[in-house]
């Protein structure tokens, strides 16, 4: 007990003296996982978009292949780009593999069917209740996208939070594809997995701590928005 109470008060004097080490590690953590969302958002905010305005032969297959996409363990989805990576595979001689570009495009791989499909979920029951109003206006189903993202732009808002956080929690995948480099590829989970396998419980503590406080912050916005868009609703 008393162990753990000298790791849990050095793990703070981490946090609070603004251990370069630490620092690094969460910043990089930060890049990675915001770039990682950014990217996915141009695929799945419009895809879901269109699956929730469009009819077409065969969407009920997409919807559900795009809703098991959204359990993808994220180890696949991690060897999936190693392969593509890797010396021989197709895109091995961009050399990208061990750095924080692979982390960024595991990431992004693992949360654009979550964005699309939580897009999907929003926009369908806003289609269903403005269709009659937008078609009034001559707005069919491809035009009335724009609108749709943008009216729902708080709800929307939540659906990347909620990538976010899926990003900066994985670890399977960006250990895969980063290598977890000292420096260079470690972010917070592979640091968290490293140093407590290690028994550095302080710097495992301290950079669990600061992803803690990242989810509460996510969270915490996440939920700000939704009363936001209640009240603007209401």
């Amino acid at each position: 007990m008393n162990d753990l109470t000298s790791a849990l008060g050095q793990a703070l004097g981490l946090v609070a003296g603004g251990d370069a080490a630490l620092g690094h590690i969460v910043l990089l953590s930060l890049r990675v996982s915001l770039t990682a969302v950014g990217l996915a958002a141009l695929v799945g905010l419009p895809l879901g978009a269109l699956l929730a305005v469009a009819r077409f032969p065969g969407r009920g297959g997409v919807v559900v292949a795009l809703n098991a996409l959204m359990g993808l363990p994220p180890v696949v989805a991690g060897l999936l780009i190693y392969i593509l990576l890797s010396r021989s595979g197709p895109l091995g001689s961009l050399g990208l593999l061990f750095t924080p570009t692979a982390m960024v495009i595991a990431q992004a791989l693992l949360i654009a069917p979550i964005l699309a499909a939580l897009t999907r979920q929003v926009l369908e029951a806003m289609w269903e209740e403005y269709a009659e109003q937008l078609r009034s206006f001559g707005a069919g189903p491809w035009r009335a996208v724009p609108t749709l993202l943008w009216d729902g732009r708080f709800a929307l808002l939540t659906v990347l939070l909620a990538g976010f956080g899926r990003a900066s929690a994985e670890v399977g995948a960006v250990m895969i594809v980063g290598g977890n480099i000292e420096g260079f590829t470690r972010v917070m989970t592979t640091a968290i997995a490293l140093e407590t396998s290690k028994g550095d419980l302080p710097l495992a503590l301290a950079l669990g701590l600061v992803l803690m406080a990242i989810v509460l912050t996510v969270n915490a916005l996440a939920q700000g928005l939704r009363d936001l868009a209640a009240r603007q609703a209401g």
